[in-house]
C-alpha cells in the first residue's frame, strides 16, 4: 500500500474508531460547566469500576478517560454555544458496548441540564 494509500485508511480507522455525541441545551457557558461536572460525578459514582476521570485542559475542554476490560478510552469533552460534545476513542472489542455508553451519558447530562434549569444545580 502507497504513503497516501495507507494515510487514507488510517484516517477511515480513526473515524470508525470515534464515538462523538452532542447534547443540545439552552444554557449560559458557566452553567453548561457545571453541568457537565455534575453529570460525570454521577457517571463516576454510578460506574466507578471504570475508573473514570475528567480533567478540564481549559474553560471550554475536558479529557476524560475509562477502563474497560483492562482498555483505557480516552476522550474529550467540548463545551461549545449550545452544545455539550463528547467525542471518545472506542477499541474495537468494546463497540458492542457504544450504544449503552452513549445512552447512559446522553440521560445523565440531559438530566442535569433539567436540574439546573429548575434551579436545584
Amino acid at each position: 500500500m502507497s504513503g497516501p494509500a495507507r494515510l487514507r485508511a488510517a484516517a477511515v480507522l480513526a473515524m470508525l474508531r470515534c464515538m462523538k455525541h452532542v447534547v443540545n441545551h439552552d444554557l449560559d457557558p458557566e452553567t453548561a460547566r457545571r453541568v457537565t461536572d455534575k453529570a460525570f460525578s454521577s457517571y463516576k459514582d454510578r460506574f466507578a469500576d471504570y475508573n473514570p476521570t475528567l480533567n478540564w485542559s481549559s474553560e471550554k475542554r475536558a479529557e476524560v478517560g475509562f477502563s474497560a476490560k483492562g482498555i483505557q478510552l480516552k476522550g474529550a469533552f467540548e463545551l461549545s454555544p449550545g452544545k455539550i460534545e463528547m467525542d471518545l476513542d472506542v477499541p474495537f472489542l468494546l463497540r458492542p458496548f457504544k450504544g449503552k455508553a452513549i445512552e447512559v451519558i446522553d440521560q445523565e447530562i440531559k438530566r442535569w441540564i433539567g436540574e439546573a434549569k429548575a434551579g436545584r444545580l
